[in-house]
């Protein structure tokens, strides 16, 4: 059965190759970033029904109007990853700014709770779809200088397993760590040590076929991408 998903942060990274992969499978996918050029060239390389806008998940009434958009044209989503994050720079908690703290606490809680605001009531009034919140193995332990990175997707654990209490029977919210994956937001974190982790070419592999295979069953529970 092809599915229609959406996901936030599709300009490079995991977002990008989930979506390359999604759509390779057959399935329809509608996502955002930040970058005009991302968004542009995703829409050159995919037509319709495939559609890429250009939206940034701290900013709320950005994420209503894309969510208004995609609603008045197609379905609610069968499958919504919140998938948008940022790290940030290497430092002890006391030497991250106040401007940094914030922007990556608006992107990466308060992004997944704006995507959630305006497009899970349509799934929720069709009583169907899954919510894929994606954590992080330091959203379940923690390591010295990425409090701030730590904090959210400790917060993400959270967010997602209450929300998982508020649905109606027939769908689901689910915490995942994707794993440890070399990407340029693994590069702030680890330096060029990251090259010796899992490729995303690799991940996506795995990672997709695990997406598609989450049910209302799992609502809740917390899991990790098969290493």
């Amino acid at each position: 059965m092809k599915k229609l998903i959406v996901i936030t942060g599709v300009s490079r990274g995991l977002g990008l190759a989930m979506t390359e992969k999604f759509i390779e499978l057959g399935h329809t996918v509608l996502g955002c970033a930040r970058s005009p050029e991302a968004v542009e060239r995703l829409n050159s390389k995919y037509n319709f029904p495939h559609h890429f806008t250009c939206a940034d998940v701290a900013n709320n009434s950005q994420i209503q109007a894309w969510a208004e958009e995609i609603l008045a044209n197609y379905s609610p989503p069968d499958l919504l990853i919140n998938n948008a994050a940022l790290t940030n720079r290497l430092g002890t908690l006391w030497e991250i700014s106040s401007e940094e703290f914030s922007e990556v606490i608006d992107v990466n809680i308060k992004g997944t709770a704006n995507t959630i605001r305006h497009f899970v009531p349509s799934m929720i009034a069709r009583n169907s779809g899954i919510i894929v919140n994606f954590s992080s193995g330091w959203g379940r332990s923690t390591s010295p200088e990425v409090a701030p990175y730590c904090a959210t997707k400790w917060a993400i654990e959270g967010l997602t397993r209450s929300l998982a209490q508020e649905l109606p029977r027939g769908m689901a919210a689910i915490p995942l760590n994707p794993g440890i994956i070399h990407t340029d937001m693994l590069e702030i974190s680890f330096g060029e040590s990251a090259a010796n982790y899992t490729p995303v070419k690799a991940w996506v592999q795995k990672a997709v076929p695990f997406l598609l295979k989450l049910k209302p069953s799992d609502n809740g529970v917390p899991m990790t991408v098969p290493g």
